[in-house]
């Protein structure tokens, strides 16, 4: 006769697997977040590009190759801003350093808070592209009307594929919403300005 306040072996072995794989399945829901942010970093996709400047690496320049880079600007929803490029297109021997001016201009009559936001095509350009000064993903605040022009140093690396003739940089604006905690924070160290 057996007693029937003991569960079935099978009964505890689907519960202690059920249990395991709950928890597994929670630990792959709390790191896809950064596994995910690392894959687009990696691999340029969705504008996810690294935006840490970086140092000049002096390489020898390869002559004997030329890539073409194009910039191609653009709004995104709801940000009165014109983003300008001064040059659409630059061509240059990878492991030489180009310089290219970009413009913000606010268009509205009160000041806001904005980012651009670079995506690289061919996505296999993304890991050769270097930016020594770069505006990318930074916070920028402009008074009505103001204008504003910063610069973009970039490298191409030597070892960028040979298949890779032309690089699209694409850069896109976004508001950025006055209750994020890194403008207020600024705001209120630079109460004087307008915000």
């Amino acid at each position: 006769m057996t007693d029937s306040n003991q569960p079935n072996p099978g009964v505890r072995r689907t519960v202690v697997r059920s249990v395991a794989a709950l928890v597994g399945m929670f630990a792959f829901a709390f790191a896809l977040v950064p596994l995910y942010d690392v894959f687009c970093r990696v691999t340029g996709l969705n504008g996810k590009v690294d935006t840490t400047a970086q140092a000049l690496v002096h390489e020898e320049v390869d002559d004997s190759r030329f890539v073409n880079v194009q910039f191609i600007t653009r709004n995104g929803s709801g940000l009165p801003w014109n983003l300008e490029v001064e040059t659409r297109q630059v061509r240059l021997h990878p492991g030489q350093t180009a310089e290219v001016d970009f413009a913000f201009h606010n268009a509205s009559d009160e000041g806001t808070w904005g980012r651009a936001v670079p995506s690289v095509s061919p996505s296999s350009a993304t890991r050769h592209l270097r930016k020594m000064s770069c505006f990318c993903f930074e916070e920028q605040h402009l008074k009505a009307g103001e204008r504003l022009e910063l610069p973009l140093v970039f490298q191409l690396a030597r070892d960028l594929p040979a298949d890779v003739n032309t690089v699209t940089l694409v850069y896109t604006l976004y508001p950025v919403t006055r209750d994020d905690p890194s403008l207020q924070a600024r705001a209120t160290a630079g109460k004087g300005d307008e915000a």
